[in-house]
């Protein structure tokens, strides 16, 4: 049960970040990339601004790659903003594959000390027999306890890990259309 317990106590304080984390305000903060893409056309485009847009948000560190690069090719600009997101994309998963492996341990550790629990039962009806058939109930009642709470930890735990990943799913789809629109911007001001 030691491992089972640890397991849900890990589980909970990486759901419990991952919501805290992953706000869709924090990564993906509203009217950011229609700001920023008014600055592309004005030529606002200072270090400043770019250093300030970079540290608030993912989005806008993906804005900021863009940005830097703004002087480039279209080519250059698309690869430095696909390398920003891949280091993004990264930080927003963080700990989705400890959930995923808790996910998937759970169970069989209760599995594991339901095992345990049998082979001392049967252990005991070798050393003793018999005997009384509410003690043998009990130890496998016992027994059976373990997978239970390996169950209860897995399957919430298996479903914040879909969860989590669909959110992180969808803000990379958001991120994508933002930064093709600035793209967009960039190339259009760099024809003019």
């Amino acid at each position: 049960m030691a491992p089972i317990l640890l397991c849900s106590a890990l589980a909970l304080g990486i759901i419990f970040e991952r919501f805290w984390t992953l706000r869709k305000k924090a990564v993906i903060p509203a009217d950011l990339g229609e700001q920023v893409r008014s600055w592309a056309n004005n030529k606002k485009l200072d270090a400043e601004h770019i250093d300030i847009l970079s540290e608030s948000s993912p989005l806008g560190e993906i804005l900021a790659a863009a940005l830097v690069n703004r002087a480039r090719s279209r080519d250059i600009i698309k690869e430095a903003v696909e390398d920003t997101g891949r280091h993004v994309i990264h930080r927003l998963e963080r700990f989705l594959n400890t959930l995923g492996t808790i996910a998937g341990i759970a169970p069989l550790l209760g599995l594991l000390g339901t095992v345990v629990g049998m082979i001392n039962v049967f252990s005991s009806i070798l050393v003793h027999g018999v005997g009384n058939a509410n003690e043998l109930a009990g130890g496998i009642s016992q027994a059976l306890i373990t997978t239970a709470a390996g169950l209860t930890v897995a399957i919430p735990s298996f479903l914040f890990f879909r969860f989590f990943r669909n959110r992180v799913a969808g803000y990379v789809v958001e991120m994508e259309k933002q930064a093709i629109a600035l793209i967009d911007t960039i190339d259009k001001g760099a024809r003019r």
